[in-house]
């Protein structure tokens, strides 16, 4: 089945936040959230590193409104219920729809952060992959030093598989480890830990493997 013709909602709530769409005009909001924000994205995301222009922004937006229509990507932003104030972006991405496998990205606006809202929507994404998206699999992928990243995941009782080693360059160009978690149903939760190792990587600890 073309994917543009599977039907599924735009948008969804969960206790505090309604998860929606892109949708052209949001550029405004999400300028002002990305700016205040930025010297928490710097660390980890590539794209922070350029100077953020309100209409670049906007253009973002639209192409993230196109991508959704299309069924290329699902880039999804949370507000508080009943306000147009932004609180963090995420998204279901790297999709493969014959394999109905969806990868969660996410950040939160920085006077957002440690309240609870990102594992919150994190939850509420991936109720919303297994049950409107038939998903197989969701995965959760983040540097192995972005430790509240990871926290988040564990939280969310997402199972840790692994670690890439070196696979990747870091927003400086020096290489990079990523951590991968995933869940492969709903409800599936499976107890590990994260602990720090040395020179500041995340290393898993298994429970109950052989």
């Amino acid at each position: 089945m073309d994917p543009v013709l599977i039907d599924f909602p735009d948008s969804f709530a969960t206790e505090r936040l309604i998860l929606r769409a892109p949708r052209p005009g949001d550029g405004a909001r999400l300028h002002a959230a990305v700016v205040e924000s930025l010297a928490e994205l710097r660390p980890w995301m590539p794209w922070a590193q350029e100077e953020q222009s309100a209409e670049a922004t906007e253009a973002y937006v639209r192409q993230r409104a196109a991508d959704w229509a299309a069924r290329r990507d699902l880039t999804l932003h949370a507000y508080l219920k009943g306000t147009d104030t932004l609180v963090l972006s995420s998204g279901l991405h790297g999709i493969n729809w014959e394999a109905r496998t969806f990868e969660i990205g996410y950040w939160a606006r920085t006077k957002f952060v440690g309240q609870g809202y990102v594992t919150e929507a994190v939850n509420g994404i991936t109720r919303f992959a297994f049950t409107h998206l038939k998903a197989n699999r969701v995965e959760i992928r983040c540097d192995a030093q972005n430790r509240r990243s990871a926290s988040v995941a564990k939280r969310c009782g997402f199972y840790l598989e692994g670690v890439l080693r070196h696979d990747r360059l870091g927003v400086k160009g020096d290489v990079r480890d990523t951590i991968i978690f995933s869940k492969i149903s709903p409800d599936e939760f499976h107890r590990y830990d994260v602990l720090p190792a040395k020179e500041g990587l995340m290393t898993p600890a298994w429970h109950g493997l052989p």
